[in-house]
């Protein structure tokens, strides 16, 4: 695939490129497990998202420790974060922490980042819609995490949604939901995934003009 900068390459993949077509691509590679699962929904269908993960793994805990910082890693994280980015927060075992809110939306747009993934919930969800910062989450709740669960790793692999996420890893996000592109294949996934893009497009055109079914997939093999 072509170089190009970061900043060009993630706005036409937002453009051009969507979740379901990624995930064929994949599978095609080999990669059949690459989509997170079903209930990890936008909170906005009408964004998408497109960026490099930096992954964040909470454990559980379970009282509040006096002085000290509990929010340490995950600040450090989001204070780092860069343009194109997108903060995968792994909730571990935890299935009662909301790690995703206003602020953290707030400090990461800041920053240029891409968005936010995680398999926790999400709160301040009225705030961030009118941000129109791409959040795809496991459900709505306004659980603060302190006291629940803390960041104990940044920038190592985790289980997100059930898919191992690497920082670095392309993610993808739309109204489908959420997939996962390796490093490893990026490339090569990403010049097959632009290559489709016009046979799907004379695909729609031919089919919405009454061509069947079968002749159409017999020209261009897509479905």
């Amino acid at each position: 695939m072509k170089k190009q900068s970061t900043r060009v390459l993630l706005a036409e993949i937002r453009e051009k490129l969507y979740v379901s077509m990624m995930s064929d691509v994949l599978d095609d590679l080999g990669y059949r497990n690459q989509v997170l699962r079903p209930n990890i929904r936008p909170l906005d269908d009408e964004l998408v998202m497109a960026g490099y993960a930096r992954t964040g793994l909470f454990r559980d805990v379970y009282h509040q420790v006096d002085g000290g910082n509990p929010y340490e890693l995950e600040i450090k994280l989001l204070d780092d974060i860069k343009t194109g980015e997108v903060a995968v927060f792994a909730r571990g075992n935890s299935g009662r922490i909301a790690p995703w809110g206003e602020l953290c939306s707030l400090a990461a747009r800041a920053r240029g980042a891409a968005g936010c993934v995680t398999d926790g919930y999400t709160r301040d969800i009225r705030a961030i819609r009118a941000l129109k910062f791409p959040v795809f989450h496991g459900g709505i709740a306004p659980l603060e995490s302190k006291g629940r669960a803390t960041v104990v790793e940044i920038d190592t692999p985790v289980e997100c949604g059930g898919v191992r996420v690497e920082s670095g890893d392309l993610v993808l996000g739309d109204a489908d939901g959420v997939v996962v592109v390796p490093r490893a294949v990026q490339s090569e996934a990403l010049s097959i995934a632009l290559g489709k893009v016009g046979g799907e497009d004379q695909t729609r055109e031919e089919l919405a003009n009454g061509v069947l079914l079968a002749e159409v997939f017999r020209r261009h093999g897509v479905l």
